[in-house]
């Protein structure tokens, strides 16, 4: 697949089958209404399929399938090597439709081919692996008690779990919710984002192929409004992680407490900042990472780093080295490997993107970019754009672009550093850039944020925890802390004749 062209590619594309309907109780269905919406490519403006536009009748379907089946306990009380088995087989199934999981998130949102078929399908096959594979390797535990008494402390499945992700990384997100959330027990009821529900869909097929059982992962593509509320209000779901914007997450909390109480789990972007000291002896490393940060996926990354913070002896010095990388990445067809940058997912994000770079010409020094461009003369496209002298209380250095927009501060010392990067409501991510061991655990402390990455930007695993602080949420994705929230403790107490 690598070594594909263009050319190649889009006779890939051409060639595929898209799943437009719900995937519910183990088929796919039309949402009982059926009303339908157009899903959009957006890197040339043509309509990929009519996709059911789901709202509460369905996602009661896709809840009471979920309830049937968990109460059956075909999967909720199947041992858990079973499961594993059952998970290693989706990994090895979305491995051989690598081409066809990468077709569908590049088409439907604008990423770049090459990410898709390296980062993004990759990925969800090895996040299914690894929590197949934990599974049947976490214990419960037995609690100190006196004699005559037997106290066993375990860990279970909650029940149904809603999930609702967003549309920068379609299927890595899906399966950030999924994979942990079907590895533990429970059925899941999954919300993809309007703008790119395909390889969710598509998912949900492979897992039944695999050998979910049906009702235990379903799928109900619609809008936010209406198919999202719908599952935040649901009195018979028992948990919901989420993963978008603060305002929404905010939403889904108070929808738990017009409802059941249910489990809220958010994880709700940021303005991550990436601060470059001087003791920093490779710049040039620091500002290829520094490119990447923002420019990857079109800047539409929750932990993006979008705040620039350089020690002033060295900004000039490196605001050119990051010139030089910023004019290499220019947009271009996401099917062309050659492409550095991809299609903004939609007109409205689009527009929302040029409004912030407009509004910024007006208090800052717009150094590169800055402009809608067009590849074949249709799609949206925005050039990776540097403001630099950005002042820590203008907006491109306090709200969430979600677009390649990158603002430089400079600063004069540690502390100066560390206090505007803490100035944000957000606290999902930074990076910190020096060779100084111990001014890297000394910021790193001081950083308010769920992961710092020293020498390098966006570190994550799965073997490590992802989520934030402040308003970017308290919700952990990624290694075996996700568990958490998709299972409860029980207790069982048992006297005993000593």
């Amino acid at each position: 697949m690598l070594d594909y062209s263009l050319r190649d590619w889009k006779a890939r594309a051409a060639a595929l089958t898209l799943r437009g309907k719900a995937f519910i109780d183990g088929q796919f269905v039309d949402a009982l209404s059926g009303e339908t919406f157009d899903d959009i490519n957006p890197a040339n403006g043509a309509v990929l399929t009519a996709v059911a536009a789901c709202d509460t009748q369905d996602v009661d379907r896709a809840v009471a399938a979920g309830r049937r089946a968990f109460e059956a306990g075909h999967w909720s009380r199947m041992a858990p090597g079973d499961r594993k088995a059952v998970l290693l087989k989706l990994a090895d199934l979305i491995r051989s439709n690598l081409e066809e999981m990468a077709l569908l998130d590049s088409l439907d949102m604008g990423k770049t081919i090459t990410d898709a078929v390296t980062v993004d399908a990759p990925g969800s096959a090895h996040f299914f692996q690894w929590y197949a594979e934990a599974i049947d390797k976490i214990y419960d535990e037995v609690a100190p008690t006196g004699p005559g008494n037997l106290a066993l402390v375990r860990r279970v499945p909650l029940g149904v779990v809603g999930a609702v992700t967003p549309w920068n990384f379609p299927l890595d997100m899906a399966t950030w919710k999924a994979a942990a959330a079907l590895a533990a027990g429970n059925s899941v009821v999954l919300k993809p984002a309007e703008q790119s529900p395909l390889s969710a869909l598509r998912l949900a097929e492979l897992a039944a192929e695999a050998g979910v059982p049906d009702g235990v992962f379903n799928v109900v593509p619609g809008y936010g409004h209406t198919a999202g509320k719908a599952l935040g209000l649901h009195m018979d779901v028992d948990c919901l992680a989420f993963t978008g914007s603060t305002a929404i997450g905010k939403m889904f909390m108070q929808y738990s407490g017009q409802s059941n109480l249910k489990q809220v789990w958010p994880e709700t972007g940021g303005k991550s900042p990436n601060i470059v000291f001087a003791d920093c002896d490779n710049l040039d490393a620091a500002a290829d990472m520094a490119a990447f940060g923002i420019f990857f996926n079109q800047g539409a990354v929750c932990s993006a780093n979008s705040r620039l913070y350089v020690e002033r002896s060295i900004k000039d010095e490196f605001v050119a080295k990051l010139l030089q990388r910023a004019e290499a990445m220019q947009p271009g067809d996401p099917l062309d490997p050659a492409s550095r940058m991809g299609a903004i997912v939609d007109e409205k994000q689009t527009q929302g993107i040029l409004g912030f770079i407009e509004n910024g010409k007006n208090s800052a020094n717009l150094v590169t970019g800055g402009n809608r461009v067009l590849v074949g003369g249709k799609g949206c496209f925005v050039q990776p754009t540097i403001f630099d002298d950005v002042t820590q209380d203008n907006a491109l250095a306090r709200d969430e672009i979600f677009g390649p927009v990158l603002s430089v501060i400079a600063f004069d010392s540690e502390d100066d550093a560390v206090r505007m990067a803490n100035d944000s409501i957000y606290g999902l991510a930074a990076s910190v850039w020096t060779d100084n061991l111990s001014r890297a655990c000394r910021v790193a402390d001081r950083l308010h944020v769920g992961t710092v990455s020293v020498n390098t930007v966006d570190a994550l695993s799965a073997q490590t925890p992802f989520g934030g602080m402040k308003q970017s949420g308290f919700g952990r994705d990624l290694s075996l802390h996700s568990l958490d929230k998709y299972t409860a403790l029980k207790t069982t107490w048992i006297k005993y004749q000593a």
